[in-house]
């Protein structure tokens, strides 16, 4: 029986092809799972200054409440309730109202729970507040500060209303009253609306013992539930003043990626989610269409492979032809390896060679003590750009951002990289502080220049934020998610203060 023996030349040409479409499927696993970890990232990110934001905004509104409370206790002590003093203490009531718009009434109460005055028209005085939670809590304790009590249905316009309540002390220290603030669950409804959170996010404001005061979206029985079994209370937020947490919900069983966070001044804390689900949607389809890509093209090369293997092992003699095969394989790898390093829609470094790039020039920056400087910038709400003239559109626009952005590589050692979505960055080796705000300022310019029309965005074009991590000098043990960190910090920055401007 004739054995028939392949040559060695073919062997490893099937080793070669064996090893390249593993190379080529591992790495885009790889290139797949660091999207996700840094979508996830993202998100986590997100959901943290979401909670940031919705703390500074419930702490802004019962501070503003509370503020009118200490100026009415003021008024009660210099010019008592004498019907004149009343007289004068209801205008100043009504006109304090109506400036704010998160407060539903502001009520004064005597030591038996009926109205002295109030920010309406007209008082009842037949009806009475003694059996309200703030009100009992008030005659029991001597405490002057502010109490945040449960929310309530308001007896006077009968609207569900958060409390803010402070005691009126006699001449001898003993319980004289109570002054009240409400304030509109409807304020909060239009604030938590303005927040993108899908269609299975939620927002919660709730108070430190567990009771909730609102909640995105509003249920029939969210207002006044208790907190106390769930798990972000629990586990989270009666435990530490803020974070985040991945918690699958016991209700409708969503994973959701939840931030928390407790207000400064008074004992509430809120909490914004997302759902894991919604949040990796677009890295599932992104993920979907470089699988089907890199199997096309693994079947493709395989199919080559075998060509080659073929002609080799049957026209040995034919070196010619085997050595232009092998050329023609390396030549597709180079092609590949730069492909694999640069970013197909704008033409810019893709972020695996950012994030190799970034950690080379720390070490060098380390060794020879030079200044590093680091760009983070972002398309202003490109989300609405996208949805205002569809994704075709807001790829073009990227592609021209990225043109802009090229105008920051001065020298051979500068590299401008798409970092992420809209997000782009630009390091700058041996670039002091200064150095960098010029270059920042030069593509905030040129991005300006470009008048790509943007009826989302004020000013009616398209613009950038951006944010600078400037080193004087790279100390030894450095990473580059601290420079990023940094630089993420002053472009969120530069978002909070109005966009399209430059933070360092």
């Amino acid at each position: 029986m004739h054995y028939y023996k392949r040559s060695p030349t073919a062997l490893l040409a099937s080793a070669f092809v064996l090893m390249a479409c593993i190379s080529l499927i591992g790495l885009d696993a790889w290139r797949t799972w660091q999207a996700r970890v840094i979508q996830e990232r993202e998100a986590g990110t997100a959901v943290t200054n979401m909670a940031r934001a919705l703390a500074q905004h419930a702490d802004d509104t019962f501070k503003a409440a509370d503020t009118v409370l200490i100026g009415v206790l003021e008024r009660i002590r210099g010019d008592g309730v004498g019907p004149a003093a009343l007289e004068r203490l209801h205008r100043l009531l009504v006109l304090q109202a109506l400036e704010l718009p998160q407060l539903d009434g502001i009520s004064v109460y005597d030591r038996d729970g009926r109205w002295v005055v109030n920010s309406r028209p007209a008082i009842d005085r037949r009806r009475s507040s003694a059996d309200r939670a703030y009100f009992i809590y008030h005659r029991d304790h001597s405490d002057p500060g502010p109490y945040v009590g449960p929310p309530i249905r308001s007896r006077s316009s009968g609207k569900w209303v958060a409390t803010v309540t402070r005691r009126i002390a006699s001449a001898d220290g003993s319980f004289g009253g109570v002054v009240l603030a409400t304030v509109d669950m409807a304020y909060f409804q239009r604030f938590y609306d303005s927040f993108d959170i899908g269609k299975s996010g939620a927002i919660i404001l709730a108070l430190d013992s567990g009771t909730m005061v609102f909640r995105r979206p509003l249920r029939e029985d969210s207002i006044g539930k208790s907190m106390v079994g769930t798990v972000i209370f629990s586990d989270y937020a009666s435990k530490k003043a803020s974070g985040i947490a991945l918690i699958k919900s016991s209700q409708d069983g969503v994973l959701r990626i939840n931030g928390y966070r407790r207000l400064k001044n008074y004992p509430m804390f809120v909490a914004a989610a997302l759902s894991n689900d919604e949040v990796l949607s677009g890295w599932r389809t992104d993920a979907y269409i470089h699988m089907a890509g890199v199997l096309v093209l693994v079947i493709g090369f395989a199919f080559m492979g075998r060509r080659v293997v073929a002609q080799i092992d049957q026209r040995v003699v034919v070196e010619n032809e085997a050595n232009e095969a092998r050329a023609q394989v390396e030549r597709l790898n180079l092609t590949l390896a730069r492909m694999a390093m640069q970013d197909g829609l704008t033409g810019l470094a893709n972020r695996r060679q950012f994030d190799a790039a970034l950690l080379r020039e720390i070490s060098r920056a380390v060794r020879s003590g030079d200044s590093l400087s680091l760009i983070m910038i972002d398309a202003d709400r490109f989300k609405f750009y996208n949805d205002l003239y569809g994704h075709l559109a807001g790829d073009e626009c990227l592609r021209r951002i990225g043109q802009s952005i090229l105008s920051g590589e001065r020298r051979s050692g500068d590299l401008a990289a798409r970092y992420g979505g809209e997000e782009f960055a630009i390091i700058l080796p041996d670039c002091d502080m200064a150095g960098a705000v010029e270059i920042a300022e030069q593509i905030r310019l040129a991005v300006r220049a470009q008048e790509i029309p943007h009826s989302g965005n004020p000013g009616g074009i398209v613009t950038v934020s951006l944010g600078i991590c400037s080193l004087k000098t790279v100390e030894k043990g450095m990473e580059a998610k601290d420079l990023i960190d940094v630089a993420d910090q002053a472009l969120y920055r530069a978002k909070a203060d109005g966009r399209d401007r430059v933070a360092v």
